[in-house]
């Protein structure tokens, strides 16, 4: 019996060297049997976190195009899903996907900022842009720093109460989207990926154990098994731990190898976990 595949459009980058954006989602989705259309926003030979000087190509000029052209075919996604953008004046291609696709799962990944610093990248004007896009999203999935820049707080959060996680998640859901997942929150001596369903009124907290290293890619993986789980019928918590899960077992494998950080994590050791693993519950409310 034919079974109706998943289709998701990702606007992301594409980095031929490093493990992360496209190169990392387009496995993990479809590994879940999800079938990805990459709409790629820019291509650049290494990622920009420890490469040196990278070769980059701005595509902003091929987004819309590609757009026009999917409309004439009539063709249907049943997901669109952003995530880097090379400059500001993508903001509005993106936003373009999302409203012509307006029945579809919008999934917005608001890549800014990390470890309490904004990247080079993200300009004001960038920022502003992202948060037009947080607006008309479904789902988002900031970092803490990217939280706190989505709220025009402070970007260095070392720490959050219970008190100010549920702020967080309660205000940014406040802008527009129905689910907002935080990852790589501490709190009380715990390091957690933290969520919010506006429709059920209820808060969660996955907690996971840290590991003394920094890989590039992470949160792509993380929002991909993530979209990916949901897309496919899992409940928000079912969803945050299998991402929580995975994020954790690619992390630990990778630093007993001491490879290079800057490869990202050593996916291809890893990707079957997401093929029949079972429902994990490890999850708590917050």
């Amino acid at each position: 019996m034919y079974q109706k595949s998943l289709k998701v459009a990702a606007i992301h980058d594409l980095s031929g060297v490093g493990r992360c954006s496209l190169s990392v989602i387009l496995p993990i989705l479809s590994v879940q049997g999800i079938q990805v259309c990459p709409v790629p926003t820019a291509i650049l030979s290494a990622h920009t976190g420890g490469f040196g000087e990278v070769v980059m190509r701005d595509l902003t000029d091929y987004i819309t195009p590609a757009l026009e052209h999917y409309k004439r075919l009539d063709y249907k996604f049943d997901c669109i899903y952003s995530g880097f953008l090379a400059s500001k004046d993508q903001v509005d291609h993106c936003k373009s996907f999302f409203e012509h696709y307006s029945d579809s799962l919008k999934v917005v990944d608001p890549v800014m900022a990390d470890h309490g610093k904004p990247y080079k990248t993200c300009t004001p004007e960038l920022r502003q842009g992202m948060g037009r896009l947080v607006e008309i999203a479904d789902i988002i999935t900031p970092n803490v720093t990217e939280a706190a820049m989505l709220l025009g707080e402070n970007p260095y959060q070392p720490e959050l109460t219970s008190r100010q996680m549920k702020s967080f998640l309660v205000r940014l859901s406040e802008l527009g989207p129905e689910i907002v997942v935080i990852t790589g929150v501490y709190s009380d001596g715990c390091y957690l990926n933290i969520g919010f369903e506006r429709e059920h009124s209820k808060f969660w907290k996955v907690p996971y154990n840290m590991i003394n290293a920094s890989y590039p890619g992470t949160g792509d993986a993380f929002a991909s098994v993530l979209t990916g789980s949901i897309l496919r019928g899992d409940s928000l918590p079912i969803a945050m731990n299998r991402a929580t899960a995975f994020l954790e077992l690619a992390i630990k494998t990778t630093y007993s190898y001491s490879t290079d950080t800057r490869d990202g994590i050593m996916l291809e050791s890893c990707l079957h976990y997401l093929i029949g693993n079972p429902t994990l519950c490890d999850y708590e409310q917050l």
